[in-house]
């Protein structure tokens, strides 16, 4: 399995807060570098590999807080992987997108995690 270039979930429900605690038990050195409105932005690592993460509140609605962490050297190879631990931790829903980002992909094909469950479903973001 082939890693992702960088993982982006999607949480349902979930405080900013209870985001940041999951990510700080996580992974390493978790530390704010700024936030303007609802996109917080930090710094992390993960066996030695440094890279960013954007949170952004509210990022699909009201219900929905976007973490994207821009590497592929995050503790999971893919998106769905993140989802599941982020699904189990926080006990909400996840939603991930279903490929990589690969040319012919279809971009509204998304997993949705919920209490252990997974299924593949349509989900048009725009």
């Amino acid at each position: 399995m082939t890693n992702h270039p960088d993982i982006e979930i999607y949480i349902k429900n979930c405080k900013l807060d209870e985001v940041i605690q999951w990510l700080s038990e996580r992974l390493d050195k978790v530390k704010a570098t700024g936030s303007k409105g609802m996109l917080h932005q930090f710094s992390a690592s993960h066996q030695g590999h440094k890279f960013a993460i954007s949170v952004h509140e509210k990022a699909l609605g009201k219900a929905w807080i976007s973490v994207w962490f821009q590497s592929s050297t995050t503790p999971w190879k893919v998106d769905l992987e993140c989802a599941r631990e982020a699904s189990a931790v926080l006990n909400a829903q996840v939603r991930c997108i279903a490929s990589g980002w690969q040319e012919g992909d279809d971009p509204d094909e998304w997993w949705q995690v919920e209490e252990g469950k997974e299924v593949k479903m349509q989900w048009v973001t725009d």
